[in-house]
Order: structure tokens, then sequence, then C-alpha cells
């Protein structure tokens, strides 16, 4: 099980999004980690009017130097920069929360039963939806089917994502809405429809397959979709992510972040992935990249193939546990190229999600050559996941300034099966962080929430330990775990690089914005295995509080005046 989210001891006093003017202020009597080299550790911090650091010290100095300064004593607390999740999906986030969350269900009959709660709270005739299941989790680990929601929802269409997002699960009703006959021995490019002996569509929609099911779905209004991405925001805050990359914006995610942001609402910094081939890669190329205070888009994300649990990762041979399939590229060769270079040639930066190791040969084989076509691009050219990879294009990655962005806690999430559908020599090159900087490649960490929890804290403490709830003792193939500090660097530093941020946010330097957060223990002094129990009790984004719980009975992080 996941670490609960709120301890007992904790409760929550303010979350605020909407922001009020920038004020400067200072934090005295605080254990500041920077993640600089140049001040890697200092006790007090000073930002000015725009919410840019000004002063890295002691207290003395700060006093000595800004008589006149509002300060605001830590009580002794630990500081860190901001946090920043280098893959993740905020409007997916925010409408997740708006379905059945099926996360916890064990079994059909559990999905079932949260089903029937959620519909207690439809109006006639409104979809069913939800987000979360894995079967890999149940007795039996089968792909359930349509005749196991229909007895209890015959008339009324449901449709589940599977957890990873790359599967979907429909009843007979919702199959009926498809906006194509889905029986016969046909499959879509990059898709697969399971159908039972005679042809018929049993219920599960992989990958771009899931697309007829959800064409025929009513498209959430505007204030569901406001709704969302507020939920969103103040889950996010929470957690002290201060700076997230979207992965798979459309154009009206796109409006709607900027409708936030000229509202002065955007209480995290998001950096936007145009939706590949659609509607945001056209406005991109068209307008130009847009860098906005809170918002910027620069980028486009691409699909090689899809997920390992479901088994539409495109792997070099076939799963061991499934022989015969390989997985799902989603393009050919020449498909993929063509976009690469279209995206380069307008001076975006790529994310292309690959996850088997067919899937990250055929990424890196299409940017190594849409690069050397263009060296007036950018770059910082990412594969998003890189969880299989065969050893020798390891250092290709490296070669090519190819950025990893990886989950560290997709490998603690998929390790109770991932030697079944490889095999063990296939491993070597599975969830290998380690060697990947031993290669020189550069990795941006994230959650890719929600397919997982968006608390960063279970991703270090992923990394670090490669453990859940201390299982297995060791570590999963402990060799590949990263020190504290290597963990921390890809969801600050490395992340803010992987968004060509790094000279605005990533670490407590000044010139740099104040994006900070005050946890409950020192990350350098617990143990490991206590590194997913670290609360957040404050995150600022420069210089403004975005989210504030206090412990009861400790001392509030008080206000000092300005002539003590």
């Amino acid at each position: 099980m996941y670490p609960r989210f709120v301890r007992p001891a904790i409760v929550l006093l303010l979350t605020t999004l909407t922001l009020p003017a920038f004020a400067a202020g200072g934090l005295v009597n605080a254990r500041i980690h920077t993640l600089s080299a140049d001040q890697p550790r200092v006790e007090a911090m000073a930002w000015d009017e725009e919410g840019r650091i000004t002063f890295l010290g002691n207290a003395e100095q700060l006093r000595a130097q800004n008589p006149d300064l509002e300060l605001y004593d830590a009580g002794g607390r630990t500081v860190l920069p901001g946090l920043i999740d280098a893959h993740a999906h905020v409007m997916g986030l925010g409408l997740a929360r708006l379905q059945a969350d099926l996360v916890p269900a064990g079994s059909v009959e559990e999905v079932i039963e949260i089903l029937r709660a959620q519909e207690e709270k439809l109006p006639k005739g409104a979809w069913l939806t939800g987000r979360g299941w894995d079967q890999t989790r149940w007795e039996g680990r089968a792909f359930p089917t349509a005749a196991d929601l229909d007895e209890a929802f015959p008339e009324r269409p449901v449709w589940l994502e599977r957890v990873d997002g790359h599967a979907g699960w429909a009843n007979s009703a919702a199959l009926n809405e498809a906006t194509r006959d889905l029986a016969g021995d046909w499959q879509p490019q990059g898709g697969d429809i399971h159908r039972d002996d005679d042809g018929q569509p049993t219920g599960i929609l992989i990958d771009t397959a899931m697309r007829f099911v959800e064409d025929a779905m009513p498209e959430p209004d505007a204030a569901v979709r406001e709704q969302a991405l507020e939920l969103a925001l103040a889950e996010m805050a929470r957690f002290g992510l201060t700076g997230v990359h979207d992965m798979g914006a459309s154009v009206d995610d796109f409006d709607l972040f900027r409708r936030f942001e000229a509202a002065g609402e955007l209480s995290v910094r998001i950096t936007a992935f145009a939706d590949g081939d659609e509607a945001m890669l056209d406005w991109l190329c068209e307008n130009g990249r847009y860098n906005g205070e809170r918002l910027a888009a620069r980028s486009v994300k691409l699909y090689a193939d899809g997920a390992l649990g479901s088994r539409g990762a495109a792997l070099l041979e076939d799963y061991s546990d499934d022989p015969g399939n390989s997985g799902l590229l989603f393009e050919s060769d020449d498909a993929l190229q063509a976009l690469v270079d279209r995206a380069i040639g307008c001076g975006l930066q790529l994310g292309i999600h690959a996850i088997g190791d067919a899937a990250n040969r055929q990424a890196i084989d299409a940017l190594a050559a849409g690069q050397a076509k263009d060296a007036s691009n950018p770059g910082r050219h990412r594969i998003e996941h890189v969880q299989i990879i065969d050893p020798d294009d390891i250092p290709r990655l490296a070669e090519h300034n190819i950025i990893a962005s990886m989950q560290p806690i997709h490998a603690t999430s998929d390790m109770r099966w991932a030697g079944e559908r490889l095999g063990e020599a296939r491993l070597e090159g599975a969830y290998a962080w380690s060697t990947m900087l031993e290669h020189d490649v550069r990795l941006a960490l994230g959650s890719d929430f929600p397919v997982e929890p968006v608390n960063p804290w279970l991703g270090i403490h992923a990394a670090v330990t490669r453990q859940r709830d201390g299982h297995p003792p060791g570590g999963w193939r402990p060799q590949e775990t990263l020190t504290l500090e290597q963990a921390l660097r890809g969801f600050t530093i490395d992340a803010a690089h992987a968004g060509f941020a790094e000279q605005q946010v990533g670490s407590l330097e000044v010139g740099k914005q104040a994006d900070f957060i005050i946890v409950d223990a020192d990350p350098f002094e617990v143990e490991p295995a206590d590194l997913d129990d670290i609360e957040v009790l404050r995150t600022v984004l420069g210089g403004e509080t975005v989210f504030e719980q206090l412990e009861r009975g400790e001392p509030q992080i008080a206000q000092i005046s300005a002539d003590l």
C-alpha cells in the first residue's frame, strides 16, 4: 500500500490558488538545502517583489543587509527547492478525480462495487467512467471482459481506463456506441482489439484501439474542465510540486492553462508538450514557442509504443509470457521520422514515449537522424519512460544528447511481473537508472500521474530503495538504485534542464525564482526507508505560499517583525 496522504498529526490549514500580489520577504532559522554546489547549505533566504531570490546566507547578514524586510521564522525546519515532475498528465489527473477511482480494486467484484457507488452520483444516460484498474493485481491476472460489467450495468455505457492509460475496458452498451464495428479480424495500427473465437470484441481495447469508444463519448464541458484543473493544481501544490511537464496537452488544454495564468490562478509552473500531430502542434509551428510567466510550450510528445502491463510495449523479441506477441509500434519507421522531422523543423523539443526495447531503438534512430538534418534545433530531445532498452543502445542516448525521462515508481509497481513479461536476460536493460548515469545520460524524473500517485516522495523513495513496503529485501535489482542526491537532482535541477528552465528554477540560487518547499524531515538525515513518509508543510512559488499545512503541537512558521 502507498503511505497515507496525510498523517493524523497533520491538519490542513490553507490551500490558496488565487495568488496575491508579489511581496518581498525572507526566511530565517531554516535548514536550507539549495542543491547548488556554490552554497549547498544556508540558514536564511530572501526574495524580492518579483519572486526572485536576492540573498542566501546566515540570518545576521540578512538582517544587516535588509533591515526593513518582512521575515519568517521556519522553526528550524528543512527547506528544499520546489520539486518538478518531469512527466505527468495535468488534465488527466483532474478528470480522474471526477471519475471512479479503481486503483484500490483487487478484483472485478471490487471494481463493480466502486462503480455502483459512483453511478449514484450520475444523471440518467450519462456515461460511467473510471480509471486505475490493474488486472495484474487480481487473482489469475487475466484481462476482464464486457460480460463482467453487463449484469450490473446493462444499459448505461461504462468505460474504464487501465492504470497505465494504455488499455480500456468497456461494457456492451459502450461497445455498441463505438464509432465503427469492432468485430472481425482487422486491427488498427498501433492497437489491439481483444476478440473471442467468433471475432466479437471482448471489451478490452489496447492503445490506439481505445479511440473507437473514446471518440463516441461526450466531451466534458468547460465548467468540468475548469474544476478538473483546479483539483489538479491543488493536489500538485499539496505534494510540493512547483513545476510539471504536462505530457500531451491539447490546444484546448493550453487555452485553459493560459486563462488560469492570466487570472493569476496557475499555482504550478507548467511546461506543456503538445499532444502529437494535432492542433496544438500546428499552433506551435505557426506561432512559435510560448514562454509566459508560469506557462511554457515549446515541445511535442509523440508515441512509439504502448505499455508493458497491457503487453503493448514494442519488444525486439516476443514477450516471455505471450509467445507470438512482441507488442505494438504505433508508427512505421518512416512515419515516425516524418513526425520527428516536422517538429525539429518547427524548432521544437521532442519527447517520444518509448517503453519497449524495439520502441526505444526506433526513437533513438529517429531523433539521431532528425538532429543530423537540422543542427539549428535547440535539442534537449527526450525519450519518455525508457523502461526497457537494449544495453547496447544506452550509450547512444548520450552520443545524441537524448535525455532519459524516467519514472522511478514504475519500477516498484512493475517488479511483481516484469520478469514474467521479459525474462531475466532482458532485465539488464530494465529501469536502468544507475547505468544511464554511468554512461553520462541525463535523467529527468517524474511520476506519470495519474498512472501513479502525485506524491514525488514516493518516486524519490523508489529511486533510492527500489522497494515497495520494504520488499524485496535489499531492493529489486539494487545495482540500479540512485543516491538521494541523484534522485533529488532528477526531480529538481535536471528536470528543470529538460524543460529549458534551469536558469530560473531547479535549485535555490540568487537570481532564480523563490520556488521552495518546507518539509517535516530532512531527507539527508532520515533512513532511506522513511523517505516516502516525508510531508510537505508549505509550498512556495515565486515567494508566494500556494499550499500550507502545519503540525499540531509545533510552532508555526511565524512572521517576525522587521525590527527584530
